[in-house]
């Protein structure tokens, strides 16, 4: 198929006649990575920088190391990041890309590299998004030096291969691409602010602190044991399912498993054990509860169920109190959540079914209002690889070649 009219190619791809192929050190002032001797670290003081703290788009400091002045200002005579440079994680996971803020101080250690981008030729903010692209990321790929931990080397970074528009076209495109992150870290803290808030509810409506209007009495407290005991709940556990018996009976029913990630689930089946409501948790590890909603469904050995009497008993509510009282709990992955630790590890309160029910709606509502925000952000997020994969590569122009 051949180019179209006002196009070329290139090692980068097809694009605008007037894009030119430059190589990352073409258009910076100096890259370099961080000290090479370690250093003196603080509890306190300026930030030190590892590959790590190096996420795309955005510098982490939730888990941060410090040095102390004498060390910044020796550390700074190597590389000195300023606001505007870029940083590389290169040891390690390979090839996340930020650009420093304003006001930020802050040295390297050697996983970092950084690239102090010259302002009259290329714009800093379009270089990240261009370096986050999957064309940059397969240049990166190809030029990691695997060893037992991988490395990209100063050489590799040097000769990355980027399309420069003019100017006002990368600052353009690195504007909209910036609006669309904003965008996303502005869903991230609402998201978080409202699973804040929602375990606050839990903390208080799950425990009787704060009662719903119109619900008055006693709440009874019972081991999962004597639930059991009193025919109230059952436990067991689900059953191996294979890769042979998945590729034998291919399907759509979900098996649900010991991952915490994705709802837990593990795959699909053409076979189903389950179509009703069920809690079921992760044996490994003691891992969470999940309620599952009426459906064909199937789970795996390392899953635990428990059915419950629904004249007695929501499940949206047991799940919930099961859930806060986890997160409570300390578990690692040599633990084992058989149905026998179960039984006598949880302790539950419970009040009269209507206002179990009426706590699980609101709990409900709250989830609900998360999920519907998640699956906005999910959107944004495709949106903005969408817009990546155009504006990146010219196809979409969003200033023309004489701005």
């Amino acid at each position: 198929m051949g180019v179209r009219l006002g196009y070329k190619k290139t090692d980068v791809g097809v694009i605008p006649d007037e894009w030119q192929v430059r190589q990352l050190a073409e258009v910076s002032r100096k890259i370099t990575d961080g000290d090479h001797v370690t250093p003196k670290r603080e509890s306190q003081g300026y930030y030190l920088l590892s590959a790590r703290n190096v996420l795309n788009g955005r510098i982490d400091v939730s888990d941060v190391d410090y040095v102390g002045a004498d060390e910044y200002w020796r550390m700074k005579q190597r590389c000195g990041p300023e606001a505007g440079d870029i940083l590389i994680s290169c040891s390690g996971t390979i090839g996340r890309v930020a650009v420093v803020p304003a006001d930020f101080e802050c040295v390297l250690v050697r996983s970092a590299a950084l690239a102090k981008i010259n302002c009259s030729s290329a714009n800093g903010v379009f270089i990240q998004y261009w370096l986050q692209g999957r064309r940059a990321q397969k240049q990166i790929a190809n030029s990691v030096n695997q060893g037992a931990q991988p490395n990209l080397f100063l050489n590799h970074i040097e000769r990355l291969a980027c399309p420069l528009p003019p100017l006002p076209e990368q600052r353009a495109i690195a504007e909209a691409l910036s609006d669309v992150d904003a965008l996303l870290g502005a869903l991230d803290r609402l998201i978080a602010k409202k699973r804040d808030l929602k375990q606050a509810a839990m903390q208080q409506l799950l425990t009787g602190q704060t009662r719903l209007p119109g619900f008055h009495g006693e709440w009874e407290v019972k081991t999962i044991a004597e639930l059991e005991r009193l025919r109230l709940v059952r436990l067991s556990r689900g059953q191996v399912i294979s890769k042979r018996h998945i590729d034998g009976a291919p399907g759509d029913f979900p098996i649900y498993s010991s991952s915490i990630h994705n709802n837990g689930l593990f795959g699909r089946y053409g076979d189903f054990m389950f179509d009703e409501e069920l809690i079921t948790w992760s044996v490994d590890g003691g891992g969470n509860f999940f309620y599952r909603p009426k459906h064909k469904f199937s789970v795996t050995n390392v899953c635990g169920f428990m059915r419950a009497e629904p004249s007695r008993i929501n499940y949206r509510f047991l799940a919930a109190e099961l859930q806060l009282l986890h997160s409570r709990k300390s578990f690692d992955y040599q633990s084992k959540a058989h149905p026998s630790v179960v039984r006598n590890e949880y302790v539950v309160q419970l009040p009269p079914l209507p206002e179990q029910t009426a706590i699980a709606d609101v709990l409900g509502d709250m989830e609900a209002e998360i999920v519907a925000l998640e699956q906005r952000r999910e959107k944004t997020r495709a949106l903005k690889q969408a817009m990546m994969q155009e504006l990146l590569t010219g196809r979409t122009r969003l200033v023309c070649a004489t701005a």
